[in-house]
């Protein structure tokens, strides 16, 4: 089979010159995120568009990026889903809270974001990352759903896995069913938070999942937010800065999901658009001191002079 992969985007390669991108010799890169099964026509003309959404082909730069300072990473045109660069990109490990965007596509897939959830004591107990809910307390899914993204905290997904699928294992089956209708082949989820457990991903697998994430537009409202006013239970407003801070630096940052930790080591999952062109970029495993510019180095790779 991973002969016959090879030959097969050996041969489409041979057929165009656009199809042209960097990486490991050794893997085998797929020239665009496959649709769903259900769908019968591409996926950018059956999935609903959000605003800012890619209206052309990234122009793929004519030399490769320097090789980033991380375990893996990918980049990918946001508008085809073609992979553009890869560096270890089909390599498995842990992805921390970067998989909460597989958890995010899950909730919208159960139900409407104006449900209401009651908070129960089991979803109270997740570290270190914590809003700090109270069994009893309600809010909407909404609510939660821009918490979990904007400032990512893990009793919030606890409580999103329960409410969704009953159990957090029956959410982990949704999530592992959700990731490979979005051709995610080399990923397994157990937890809606990335906390270490027995679970992995790979670099090019969370670009597929970002590439639908985009297509959201849900998603794309939350994950652009630079901060939420969090009404709590009792009244009071809880100010939720996003953790992504490529958001404050940079106004064609788009968004995507921060990760961290011991086990997966610095993650990060980002998206930015200019002049139609939209990319997706994920680094993993980076050194916390390294994370922005890492994934700013590959953003502007992509980009070139837009940005």
């Amino acid at each position: 089979m991973r002969l016959f992969a090879l030959l097969a985007g050996f041969s489409l390669c041979l057929s165009s010159t656009s199809c042209q991108s960097f990486g490991d010799s050794n893997d085998y890169i797929p020239l665009a995120t496959p649709a769903p099964p259900q769908l019968s026509q591409p996926v950018s003309n059956a999935l609903p568009h959000p605003a800012n959404f890619p209206t052309r082909p990234v122009a793929i730069p004519s030399s490769a990026p320097r090789t980033p300072r991380c375990a893996s990473a990918c980049v990918m045109d946001a508008l085809t889903g073609k992979v553009l660069f890869s560096h270890n990109g089909l390599q498995r490990r842990q992805v921390a809270s970067t998989q909460k965007l597989v958890t995010a596509m899950v909730v919208l897939d159960h139900g409407s974001l104006d449900r209401k959830v009651v908070i129960q004591p089991s979803d109270t107990k997740a570290d270190p990352t914590k809003l700090g809910f109270r069994a009893g307390e309600t809010y909407s899914r909404r609510e939660l759903l821009n918490a979990l993204m904007i400032r990512s905290f893990n009793d919030v997904a606890l409580a999103l896995a329960r409410d969704t699928a009953g159990s957090v294992p029956r959410f982990a089956q949704l999530m592992n069913a959700k990731a490979r209708q979005m051709g995610m082949y080399n990923s397994r989820f157990a937890n809606p938070n990335g906390l270490p457990a027995d679970q992995y991903s790979t670099a090019i697998d969370m670009a597929r999942c970002a590439y639908y994430v985009y297509r959201s537009p849900e998603l794309r409202n939350i994950i652009c937010k630079r901060q939420y006013a969090f009404t709590r239970a009792n009244g009071r407003t809880l100010l939720l800065r996003n953790t992504n801070k490529l958001l404050n630096q940079h106004p064609w940052v788009t968004g995507m999901k921060t990760g961290y930790t011991n086990a997966a080591g610095r993650c990060l999952v980002s998206s930015a658009g200019f002049n139609g062109r939209h990319v997706i970029v994920v680094v993993l495993g980076c050194h916390p001191s390294r994370i922005w510019a890492e994934s700013e180095n590959l953003l502007k790779w992509a980009l070139g002079a837009a940005a």
